[in-house]
């Protein structure tokens, strides 16, 4: 699934001619933005955003929500983006990036820059984009002498300073020990990313989600307005504000970005409803998966796998440890993970070394893995309390396609007319340690000894499986399919202690059933001693 490629945003400015200053040729001197589609009457008058100048503090966002969720929701225009921008292919679109000198705050000692992302391709809405420096609001202007085309399509394409195109989003960059790199980005819908040290982007975050994968059909939020605070020493977080509308709600975002080895995100919402949702996804994300070792269904490709993230993890409010390898499936698979208050879940990629992918234009294995905590403050409805880690498994035939989607759906569902406050932590690179238990490291499947029977082989790797002389612990093997059957005698276990790996070999067969699910874990003198393997067999 890629991200909605017909979104615009109903947020024009009052004044469009850019206003400059002289050392950041960024700040327009007054510009004031509504709320409003092009072209279309509202019933009441337009939100205006603050103008330059306006005192901010972290009231200022929660109350622009408040005031946009209690105003009937306006539909956005989307015919405004200039066509020379929007026919740009994805290549030349990515190649326009901002002028070095020119990047915001690029010199300053707290190690954070900042670029506007033009709208175009197919990145739609126009998003408003703020800074806020010495406790006040100064609008961002669009300028074409700050952007490098990176090519003669983008050349052409870029319209004139007069001509303001609009934002789409921004991209930050941070310093991880020296030069800047790409950090985060904030783009298309309420997407956003953030990589560790050495990382490259893969996964997708969600702000929120709305009847995704829903017989009523997909609801998207949209970055109205960004609101970026300069950091004021050089060991401080990077804070960044988000307007968030939809039909069925408006909401603020605050984030807490930290850059590292593992980056993390602290996330603070107000969500204010216009409607009854009964279809709500929190700590939303999302990542490519093509094909790998279990899964090569249509793999007519040289290399041996392609993935941004492996497999689903959870950790359940009981305290399992859980390992869901995720699939590229040939129809719409969704599985509810049901629990009460979890204590995090994300999507992971475990595999670290080249050579799992062999693929020398693509680094998978340097993608991070993106791990959700839920917080304290959920709201008297209790949104991390009842619920279910939903997944779902979208067919694909590309590697560009986010079609594993991984979110927290509450069973309370959430009234109109109502505010609820929440919090929750990400964090992206490093997946979270499962020690003292043993790790899934490894799910293969092929043929079995007939048809229609499958063999499956999967690996767990800890200490946890092997005496301090290197001998294998007395095991007890959990293994469940539900339908179909584990073929009797085919169980066996291979360990291979240089690895401090135990392979589980297994034979499912299916019979006439379109879907089987497989649980197995092993255990010693009747405690768990490592990860419960979950998987959905389908044809």
């Amino acid at each position: 699934m890629t991200h909605p490629t017909d979104l615009a945003t109903d947020l024009a400015p009052r004044d469009a001619r850019g206003l400059r200053l002289s050392r950041r040729e960024w700040l327009a001197g007054a510009a004031a933005l509504t709320v409003l589609p092009g072209g279309a009457r509202a019933e009441t008058a337009p939100l205006a955003l603050p103008a330059a100048g306006t005192p901010f503090s972290d009231a200022t966002v929660p109350d622009l929500a408040r005031a946009l969720g209690n105003r009937p929701f306006v539909a956005p225009a989307t015919n405004d983006v200039p066509d020379t921008l929007k026919s740009l292919s994805r290549e030349q679109y990515e190649a326009i990036r901002i002028r070095p000198d020119r990047l915001i705050w690029g010199g300053e000692p707290h190690g954070f820059a900042v670029e506007p992302l033009v709208r175009g391709f197919f990145y739609s809405d126009r998003v408003a984009l703020f800074l806020v420096e010495d406790g006040v609001v100064r609008p961002i202007a669009y300028d074409r002498l700050n952007y490098e085309a990176g090519s003669e399509a983008g050349e052409t394409a870029m319209p004139a300073t007069d001509r303001d195109p609009g934002f789409s989003g921004l991209r930050i960059r941070a310093r991880f020990g020296g030069a800047h790199q790409d950090f985060a980005v904030f783009q298309g819908a309420c997407f956003f990313r953030l990589v560790g040290q050495g990382q490259e982007f893969g996964v997708d975050g969600r702000a929120l989600l709305l009847r995704p994968a829903d017989p009523r059909g997909e609801e998207f939020p949209r970055w109205r307005a960004l609101f970026v605070e300069r950091p004021r020493a050089p060991d401080a977080p990077l804070v960044v504000h988000a307007l968030i509308d939809s039909d069925s709600l408006a909401a603020s975002l605050r984030l807490e970005l930290r850059p590292g080895e593992t980056s993390t995100a602290a996330l603070t919402a107000t969500l204010v409803t216009r409607k009854e949702i009964d279809h709500l996804g929190l700590g939303g994300m999302q990542a490519p998966f093509l094909f790998g070792p279990h899964d090569r269904r249509g793999a007519d490709d040289a290399r041996a796998a392609a993935y941004a993230a492996g497999g689903l993890q959870i950790r359940s409010g009981s305290d399992e440890a859980i390992w869901r390898p995720v699939r590229n499936p040939e129809t719409l698979q969704i599985s509810s993970f049901v629990d009460n208050a979890p204590k995090g879940f994300g999507l992971t990629q475990r595999d670290r070394d080249p050579v799992a992918f062999e693929d020398d234009a693509h680094p998978w294995e340097r993608c991070p893995s993106l791990w959700v905590e839920p917080g304290e403050a959920a709201g008297a409805e209790g949104l991390w309390g009842e619920g279910a880690v939903t997944l779902l498994e979208i067919p694909s035939d590309a590697e560009v396609n986010e079609n594993v989607i991984a979110y927290w759906r509450p069973k309370a569902k959430l009234p109109g007319g109502r505010e609820i406050r929440l919090d929750y932590r990400q964090s992206w690179g490093r997946e979270p340690a499962v020690a003292p238990l043993a790790a899934v490291t490894g799910t293969r499947s092929g043929r079995g000894a007939a048809n229609p029977r499958r063999l499956f082989l999967v690996d767990f790797t800890g200490d946890a499986l092997f005496t301090a002389e290197g001998a294998v612990v007395p095991l007890e093997t959990v293994l469940i399919a539900s339908p179909g059957r584990i073929v009797e005698g085919a169980t066996r276990w291979i360990a291979h202690p240089q690895r401090r790996t135990v392979r589980v070999a297994f034979e499912l067969d299916p019979g006439s059933e379109r879907a089987c699910e497989l649980r197995l874990a092993l255990k010693t003198g009747g405690r768990p001693i490592t990860e419960t393997w979950l998987y959905r067999w389908t044809p």
